[in-house]
């Protein structure tokens, strides 16, 4: 039962994550005051630290990660950190607005590729 909980709230953040991702992109690109708002600077890090958190918590109740590997999984990790890195690129003030665009973008391929990986359970889901 906890399994399946911490499931659903960890499919709950990762859609959260994408969401509030696509919505603070869409402020960048309009201009937009609400990314000087206090919650937008914070959430984005609460929303990612749960994220990593119930990710982990399903990987160990569901499948003894990191006792048993699973490549899958390591593929996940590797892909979030790619992922977190490329927002971090993306929404940086002072970078080139190609550069952002460019790590929004390819923010955004590699959420895909870990919703893709997460459904097959394979790294390489193509």
């Amino acid at each position: 039962m906890l399994y399946i909980a911490l499931k659903h709230l960890h499919t709950t953040v990762a859609t959260l994550t994408v969401l509030l991702f696509i919505l603070r992109g869409g402020w960048t690109v309009a201009g937009s005051g609400m990314l000087k708002r206090r919650w937008v600077r914070i959430l984005p890090h609460v929303i990612n630290t749960l994220l990593l958190l119930t990710g982990f918590a399903v990987a160990w109740i569901g499948w003894r990660y990191p006792v048993e590997l699973h490549g899958w999984i390591t593929a996940k990790i590797i892909a979030l950190v790619v992922y977190i890195m490329l927002g971090v690129v993306a929404f940086k003030r002072g970078r080139p607005a190609p550069v952002r665009f460019g790590a929004f973008f390819g923010a955004l391929a590699v959420y895909g590729y870990i919703v893709l990986v997460a459904l097959n359970k394979t790294p390489l889901p193509f």
